[in-house]
């Protein structure tokens, strides 16, 4: 059985305050992305084995969090019969885009499927919100609101069908110390939910808090913005905690030319 796990964007990133488990409240929009990994999961008589293709995962692989899905399912089904997983690996790491949730999250609703367990979406998030702050957006993959450490989920109406999307990765790591060491949590002054009604608003009241840390470190990653905004986007932001900028546009922008070794994805959402 195979699923193609996709990326996302965040719409706004607001930390709102630091939590006493050392983790932070953040509010975010969060939007599925048709940028895809692929995950095939073969049912094994021997043991369960990981491997994976495209791009590089650095560490072990036992870490994966694909596994880590598997084992936490077997915890509450131990008759659960070993898998032979496959991830071929094409969302880029450490950019924003949630790629790693997303094949934890796909990964459990395949074997939700694979073995008929019959567990609806909320008790698939319920383990999915252990795996990983964000991992539970990507069971119903929908666009929310999240809040909490991220795996708080608030349904949004909030339609971009036909909007332009591209996304630039510029390859720079951007570690959490580094992210959030230049954050102040403040609460927001005007509604999230406010602010995405209105398109107009969204360049200067749809803001990620973790820019202002980490553009003046990294002039490049602004510089991407700030070229999304002069070919035309109504909208471009760091994802995430970065590196990952995107824009969005109402036509396909022309004549758009990047550094060759940057990741670029386009595509209408």
């Amino acid at each position: 059985m195979i699923s193609f796990p996709n990326a996302k964007i965040n719409l706004g990133l607001h930390i709102t305050a630091k939590r006493k488990d050392g983790y932070h409240d953040i509010e975010s929009c969060m939007i599925p992305i048709p940028l895809n990994d692929a995950l095939e999961m073969i049912v094994s008589t021997k043991k369960t084995t990981f491997e994976s293709t495209g791009l590089e995962i650095p560490g072990n692989s036992n870490d994966n969090l694909i596994l880590k899905a598997y084992q936490l399912l077997k915890k509450d089904f131990p008759n659960l019969p070993h898998l032979n997983i496959h991830l071929h690996k094409h969302i880029p790491m450490g950019a924003g885009l949630g790629g790693g949730s997303a094949d934890a999250a796909f990964a459990l609703s395949l074997m939700n499927n694979l073995f008929d367990l019959i567990l609806d979406d909320f008790f698939l998030e319920e383990y999915a919100a252990q795996l990983g702050s964000d991992c539970a957006f990507f069971i119903e993959n929908t666009p929310k609101i999240s809040r909490g450490r991220g795996e708080l989920l608030e349904p949004v109406d909030l339609d971009l069908g036909g909007t332009h999307l591209i996304l630039i990765n510029p390859g720079i790591h951007i570690g959490t110390k580094e992210a959030y060491e230049g954050v102040t949590p403040t609460a927001p002054k005007v509604k999230l939910e406010e602010v995405l009604t209105d398109k107009r608003r969204w360049k200067g009241e749809l803001v990620n808090d973790f820019e202002a840390s980490i553009f003046p470190n990294h002039p490049e990653i602004a510089g991407i913005k700030e070229k999304l905004y002069e070919h035309g986007a109504y909208y471009a932001a760091m994802s995430g905690s970065g590196s990952s900028v995107f824009g969005l546009f109402e036509e396909k922008p022309e004549n758009m030319d990047w550094n060759e070794s940057y990741f670029k994805f386009e595509a209408r959402i």
